[in-house]
């Protein structure tokens, strides 16, 4: 089993690493695929997979590896241009790393996902079961959005935060982000006097460092997305590196490149991760102050004495939200009940509802074991709806 990764030091030992790489370093000035660049970072990849390593590799590259071969200049601004400069481009990205590998002897597997594929909890489990095959299979799995077929409501927006989604998902021991500047600074790196933050323990640390959005013409993302990325994973017990792709290979031995960010939590099961991050909300249950303290105090059961209001249509095992009744987004939840049982439920007591209702009726709204508190975020991490193209 491998052990608790708890400091850069210690990364040479993680044995399932999820390394995320952005179209920056992917591509030319000029938007082409850069595949001596690419071929650099198989090397790495392809020596730790034969130490006995499980590589997963989410990569970038495929709008702007698409684009030029159908004629665009720039990279298209409208969905339907760029979905097909995806579509173009993906194959020949996917062919590159399959040539790559083929010359260590290395099989990869292509997965498109969107976040359709992680919202329910069924197509989540048979993510996680592919990936799983792939890895037991000593294949190394090459993951993209599926930018050729997602609509905007349901895109990660950014593979940053779809690699944080696939750490999760496999139960990464670590997270690489690659892309063009070699860490987090505490200014604007081409700022006189910026300097790089080597390691950073809590997101509070970093809460005021001024960042940039979208880095270059090529890519969607930019360190906010980096930043929420990191969060994203360490709140799971997963710890990241961030660092130019010119560095993965000392950063992979635990050498001082980049920035590390230490996990802040204890590993959680993949079904509270799934619930607490990726699912998709059916409804909503605003409760009382009194629910509020005893979910966040005492780990309790949601009960239907301490709910107000029910919002939505949902049945019994669907994802809900549990909000306070100022609003305030307190806990995730499998709801135990169908939306239309409730109304006569609210402000009741269980042993008033057994009596009145039957046996039936004497379990809680929400389990404690179907509940995961729900933190706010330093990064105010977003969902995806309405974002661009991931790339």
């Amino acid at each position: 089993m491998t052990p608790t990764i708890s400091s850069r030091e210690q990364l040479p030992l993680a044995q399932r690493i999820v390394v995320k790489i952005g179209s920056s370093s992917l591509t030319r000035p000029d938007g082409r695929l850069n595949i001596p660049a690419l071929r650099k970072l198989v090397d790495v990849l392809a020596e730790e997979a034969l130490k006995g390593k499980q590589i997963v590799l989410v990569s970038s590259g495929s709008i702007a590896a698409g684009f030029m071969p159908l004629g665009f200049e720039n990279r298209p601004s409208d969905v339907a241009s760029a979905q097909a400069a995806a579509a173009v481009g993906q194959s020949a990205l996917m062919a590159t790393y399959t040539d790559a590998f083929a010359a260590y002897d290395i099989q990869v597997g292509q997965i498109l996902m969107t976040a359709g594929d992680t919202v329910r909890r069924s197509r989540y489990r048979h993510a996680v079961q592919v990936f799983e095959r792939l890895l037991d299979l000593g294949a190394v799995p090459i993951v993209n959005e599926n930018d050729a077929l997602a609509t905007s409501e349901l895109r990660f927006g950014d593979n940053d935060r779809l690699a944080a989604l696939v750490a999760q998902l496999v139960g990464a021991d670590a997270l690489v982000l690659l892309t063009d500047v070699d860490g987090l600074y505490d200014a604007p790196p081409k700022q006189p006097g910026a300097k790089r933050i080597p390691t950073v323990n809590d997101m509070a640390e970093v809460a005021e460092v001024e960042v940039t959005g979208r880095g270059t013409s090529f890519g969607t993302g930019g360190m906010i997305t980096k930043l929420q990325s990191a969060e994203m994973a360490t709140v799971t017990g997963i710890p990241v590196v961030l660092t130019r792709a010119q560095d993965v290979a000392q950063a992979l031995q635990g050498e001082d490149v980049g920035t590390w960010f230490t996990a802040t939590s204890e590993r959680r099961a993949r079904r509270k991760v799934w619930l607490e991050h990726a699912a998709q909300m059916t409804g909503r249950l605003v409760v009382d102050p009194g629910a509020v303290r005893a979910l966040r105090d005492r780990g309790a059961s949601l009960l239907a004495a301490g709910i107000r209001e029910v919002r939505g249509d949902f049945a019994a095992g669907d994802p809900v939200e549990i909000v306070g009744e100022d609003g305030e987004l307190v806990a995730h939840g499998l709801i135990g009940y169908d939306s239309v049982e409730l109304p006569q439920m609210l402000g009741r007591s269980t042993q008033d509802m057994v009596e009145e209702l039957g046996d039936d009726y004497g379990r809680a709204i929400v389990h404690r074991d179907d509940l995961i508190l729900v933190r706010n975020t330093v990064t105010d991490v977003v969902t995806g709806g309405g974002l661009p193209i991931a790339d």
